[in-house]
């Protein structure tokens, strides 16, 4: 009985946010100037600046840096889940 819970809950639970977390991190390692990105606090914008460990975006209030753990999505996936491409 508890392995039956304990399934699924894997299921409908842990294994869904370690594959948000893995995507996170894959889109983390590719990133690269000019991509425009939603951080995990909701600031969008564009990212102007990378280093090893930080990120300077361009928002619509100035230039902020940003750990680069923060940085949670593109732009257009978070905008258009549908699969709608974005238009500039």
């Amino acid at each position: 009985m508890f392995g039956g819970m304990f399934l699924i809950m894997y299921f409908l639970m842990i294994r869904p946010n370690m594959k948000k977390q893995k995507q996170e991190k894959k889109y983390q390692e590719e990133l690269k100037r000019g991509d425009w990105v939603v951080t995990t606090s909701g600031v969008h914008g564009k990212v102007v600046e990378i280093s090893p460990d930080t990120v300077v975006l361009e928002t619509g209030a100035g230039k902020i840096k940003f750990e680069r753990a923060a940085i949670s999505r593109e732009l257009s996936s978070a905008r258009y889940k549908s699969g709608v491409e974005k238009v500039d």
